[in-house]
């Protein structure tokens, strides 16, 4: 079905994540930081990007805003999945130019619905 970067500094997320997109058909590439999914980017593009918004270093919001800015990269789906999930948090997601937001837990029919509209 595609390939996505997975971009998150918890383990355990990026496993949960990993399994749901692999569950879709979906190849997947992981980082644990917004500045080692920019250098994943440089190398090959994704069909999805899945952000966390708390990284080391960059934070979601950046990586996000960095990603649509690229010519490269820009029309890449870009999901943000965080446990900052306040109404505020989705908002200013959603003005860095992301795609889906979708609070932590992820919900995995949601995640499921979500990914598939926007991998077309």
């Amino acid at each position: 079905m595609g390939n996505a970067l997975i971009v998150d500094d918890s383990s355990t997320e990026r496993k949960i994540l990993l399994g749901y997109l692999q569950e879709l058909g979906i190849t997947v590439t992981t980082a644990e930081s917004g500045e080692e999914a920019l250098d994943k980017l440089k190398g090959s593009i994704p069909d999805i990007i899945i952000l966390d918004v708390v990284l080391p270093g960059k934070s979601g919001f950046e990586i996000c805003r960095e990603i649509k800015a690229d010519t490269a990269t820009g029309k890449v789906p870009v999901i943000i999945c965080s446990t900052k999930g306040s109404e505020m948090d989705k908002f200013w997601g959603m003005k860095q130019g992301a795609d889906a937001y979708i609070p932590k837990p992820v919900d995995k029919e949601e995640f499921f619905s979500t990914v598939k509209r926007l991998i077309k």
